[in-house]
């Protein structure tokens, strides 16, 4: 028989024989679990749980020696969320947490691995604050919050001030409802917020029964319109660099949680181009039309409209209504 060689042929090399491993979440945490520089490890987010659905990221929290600063690290799909080590003993005190820690990240995190028990310290800390406690947290919220409006009224409103305006006081009122209002509101129930992108129909769920005003001017910010304005908004994506959040948002669209799809779009919208809302007369019309329906300019209000609703939401945070 003709050797390979001789036949001109070259031999097939067998790529599938050993196929390069995908690591599953599980072989992440044991493998972050291993290693010595790692003092703390911890699961996030629905993944792995009853409340597990398709679009669920499987996300760890780890606490770590030799490392300076929090990090954020991303591969095939899992997400690691690593602090220092020194944090781990800090964090264990409620007024240095409150000032820096992601409070909600730590507390709704399922512990996997805690030889110094810190971490669970933590999270007994973050779940056993007295009303007092509390209602100080959500007092320091709300003034941040007002702070916030503030200087958004001073930046964004009055003479000769245009679009471009009216579009960043929507984009800053819908970050302060979301990061400051949101959680605030739910010291009231000693409850930690949702991160996903699940996020409107879960504000829906744990408040919108004992805090409807609040709820209702939350909603009204994000003008969310359906299984429509969300197929809108997945389509505006295109051509504008979106390509991670599209994929997320249109898991989400196809689980049926169309409001969760709109509101991450519309907050990724305004933080990633930002820059264009700002040099908004430069634009072209296409691009400001993409941009627009992913704002939803035409549903929601702007500028000083956008800026009053905040602070009315603010007010219902405050009352408790």
């Amino acid at each position: 028989m003709p050797s390979s060689a001789s036949s001109g042929k070259t031999p097939a090399r067998n790529t599938d024989r050993h196929p390069p491993e995908r690591q599953s979440p599980e072989r992440v945490g044991e493998r972050l679990v291993a290693d010595r520089k790692v003092r703390a490890v911890a699961q996030a987010g629905s993944h792995g749980t009853e409340l597990a659905w398709a679009g669920s990221h499987p996300t760890f929290v780890t606490f770590e020696r030799d490392l300076l600063s929090p990090q954020t690290e991303t591969r095939a799909g899992v997400s690691v969320e690593r602090f220092p080590f020194a944090k781990l003993e800090a964090w264990r005190d409620w007024d240095t947490a409150r000032a820096e820690a992601p409070l909600a990240l730590l507390a709704t995190s399922r512990v996997l691995y805690d030889p110094t028990g810190h971490y669970g310290r933590i999270q007994r800390t973050l779940w056993n604050l007295s009303a007092s406690q509390r209602a100080v947290y959500r007092a320091e919220l709300l003034n941040l919050a007002a702070q916030g409006l503030s200087a958004a009224r001073a930046a964004h409103t009055g003479p000769g001030h245009g679009v471009q305006e009216q579009l960043l006081a929507l984009a800053d009122a819908r970050n302060l409802a979301l990061n400051l209002l949101y959680p605030a509101l739910l010291t009231r129930l000693h409850a930690w917020p949702e991160f996903e992108i699940r996020l409107p129909h879960a504000w829906r769920a744990a408040a919108g029964l004992r805090f409807p005003k609040a709820i209702y001017r939350l909603e009204q910010l994000y003008a969310f319109g359906g299984q429509e304005e969300a197929r809108r908004a997945l389509l505006a994506t295109r051509g504008l660099g979106l390509l991670a959040q599209e994929r997320r948002a249109r898991t989400a669209y196809a689980a049926g949680y169309y409001d969760g799809a709109l509101r991450y779009l519309r907050d990724e919208t305004a933080l990633v181009w930002r820059a264009d809302l700002a040099r908004w007369s430069s634009l072209s019309s296409a691009r400001r039309e993409k941009l627009g329906t992913l704002l939803g300019v035409t549903r929601a209000p702007l500028g000083p409209a956008a800026l009053n609703l905040a602070e009315e939401l603010l007010e219902a945070v405050r009352n408790g209504e």
